[in-house]
């Protein structure tokens, strides 16, 4: 049976000024797979997924989300469609003046009734928490984190409207390697878990290797090539085998 691709990018285009970040860009995404975004520092990764949720504004091409072109939806409409997308930003975005408990409800306050808060709140942070390993972290606060749990707890605050698809703005940028490790075994017991699909920004060689299903390589704007890990690195092709070197 044909997978259902749940994001569509099609010729998109984006420029800084004179830097052409993205040219003609596309890519589809599909159901329960995780997706990794391979290139250089600059290269318009972290453009692409802030296009993808229309933080950015694109020059031109089209973005379908969900079977929705994002372009026609006003404010109330890509809201709504934001609940059904989690973003695990690089930096955690925690609020360091909430605890853990308030950061987690902090996306029920806005994407829930009062009654269903009530209801249901309560369930949903000790089952994010949970899912993550850090249900005795729910009253600390987060100066008491180390980053690794910050960064757990931040992927439970994504996980806690239950997403169909996440994307991963570098998951494991500034975490030891053996924490980053458990980060990524973590994005693969999600994906599982809750049959969700995922985007990945990444230069963690390691991470791109335990999550991925399939790897885009953008290169000069553009997706370059596009397979899984095993045989991206068995490609003679400069451009590609360059990432791959000392593996």
């Amino acid at each position: 049976m044909e997978r259902k691709p749940i994001i569509e990018v099609v010729a998109l285009n984006k420029s800084f000024g004179k830097n052409h970040v993205l040219r003609d860009f596309s890519l589809s995404l599909f159901e329960e797979e995780n997706l990794v975004i391979l290139g250089k520092s600059g290269s318009g990764k972290s453009v692409l997924i802030k296009c993808i949720i229309r933080l950015i504004q694109p020059d031109s091409g089209r973005i379908m989300v969900l079977g929705q072109d994002i372009s026609l939806l006003d404010q109330d409409e890509m809201d709504m469609l934001r609940r059904d997308v989690g973003f695990l930003f690089q930096s955690n975005a925690l609020y360091d003046s909430m605890t853990v408990r308030q950061n987690l409800e902090f996306p029920l306050r806005r994407h829930w009734t009062l009654e269903e808060r009530l209801a249901n709140a309560e369930n949903a942070v000790k089952e994010a928490l949970e899912d993550v390993g850090l249900g005795h972290t729910i009253n600390m606060m987060p100066s008491e984190l180390s980053g690794g749990m910050r960064k757990r707890i931040a992927l439970a605050r994504t996980l806690i409207l239950k997403p169909k698809i996440i994307l991963y703005d570098e998951p494991t940028t500034g975490l030891d390697p053996i924490t980053g490790r458990e980060i990524s075994e973590l994005i693969v017991k999600i994906q599982k878990k809750y049959k969700a699909s995922a985007i990945i920004i990444s230069h963690d060689m390691n991470c791109i290797q335990l999550t991925s299903n399939r790897i885009i390589m953008l290169i000069d704007g553009k997706n370059y090539a596009s397979d899984t890990f095993e045989n991206l690195t068995k490609l003679a092709d400069p451009k590609v085998s360059e990432f791959f070197q000392g593996l």
